[in-house]
């Protein structure tokens, strides 16, 4: 089902190339990486936030960094004028890229694991399709996504990689305009989960 792939638009490196595979969907094509995400050269990137939008640790921190102030300014304003309380779990939101390669940043909060119980494979689906249909509506036709909750949040891997192939192979089925959908993996390990768990479901 995956096919070996030699080049991907805007791939970062030699690693990023040789660790990668890929699917379609309809019009579109899913192609799973193991990279880092700064690098994407994607219409769009997803952040990995935290309700308060103002930047943290892991992919949060490393976007915030690398894209520079302009996007914590544009957080800062959407939190004023739209999110008072903070951006609610599995919400989406889109700022500019700022000094990354992709650029825009859409901005989600993926739900913490509480053992499974709390809603959690919900909101989680909804993250994955709120983000998509934001960059939909503004026109971009690459997104790149980190593998939402799995650090810091502590969503089990596994677990989560089946919500998030499900939403996105089932927004794609249903939308046309998207182009393509990369996940970019932390590590060699994580990729093959994402490669496992779609080969599970197919």
């Amino acid at each position: 089902m995956f096919e070996d792939m030699k080049t991907i638009t805007g791939e970062s490196g030699n690693n990023e190339r040789k660790n990668s595979r890929g699917i379609r969907v309809g019009t579109a094509r899913i192609n799973l990486v193991c990279g880092d995400i700064t690098e994407q050269e994607t219409d769009a990137i997803v952040n990995a936030a935290n309700s308060s939008l103002m930047g943290g640790g892991g992919v949060d921190g490393a976007i915030h960094r690398k894209g520079g102030a302009e996007i914590l300014e544009e957080c800062k304003i959407i939190r004023q004028e739209s999110y008072p309380e903070g951006l609610p779990t599995g919400k989406a939101v889109m700022t500019t890229g700022g000094k990354l390669k992709a650029k825009r940043v859409i901005h989600t909060v993926g739900p913490i694991w509480y053992g499974g119980d709390k809603g959690e494979q919900e909101l989680l689906s909804q993250a994955y399709r709120n983000c998509l249909a934001l960059a939909l509506e503004n026109g971009a036709k690459t997104i790149s996504f980190p593998s939402i909750s799995t650090g810091a949040y502590g969503y089990p891997i596994e677990k989560a990689s089946l919500v998030a192939l499900r939403a996105v192979i089932g927004f794609l089925e249903k939308n046309e305009g998207i182009k393509e959908v990369r996940f970019v993996l932390h590590s060699i390990h994580d990729l093959k989960i994402y490669e496992n768990t779609f080969t599970e479901i197919s």
